[in-house]
């Protein structure tokens, strides 16, 4: 484990993200970016995306799949972000 700037600890791979980078990200995230919070690679988000078990809410916009940011605060259970 290494610790960031902000005391919070990441995983030693750099594929996880702080809470507080994930309480800053905005409205919607592409997948990718989604992973790396969820502290998976980008390739299996997309495997479990293209088999229905990708845990959170996505929306397609121009073609392509976009996060929705609450759905993985809510996964997260993240506190004080979004209503249960």
């Amino acid at each position: 484990m290494k610790i960031d700037k902000t005391g919070e600890t990441q995983s030693e791979s750099g594929r996880g993200m702080t809470l507080e980078q994930v309480r800053n990200l905005p409205v919607t995230i592409n997948v990718v970016t989604a992973a790396r919070a969820l502290g998976v690679g980008p390739n299996t988000a997309y495997t479990a995306i293209r088999d229905g078990l990708f845990p959170l809410d996505m929306i397609s916009v121009g073609g392509s799949k976009r996060v929705l940011t609450a759905s993985l605060w809510r996964h997260l259970q993240i506190e004080g972000l979004v209503a249960a």
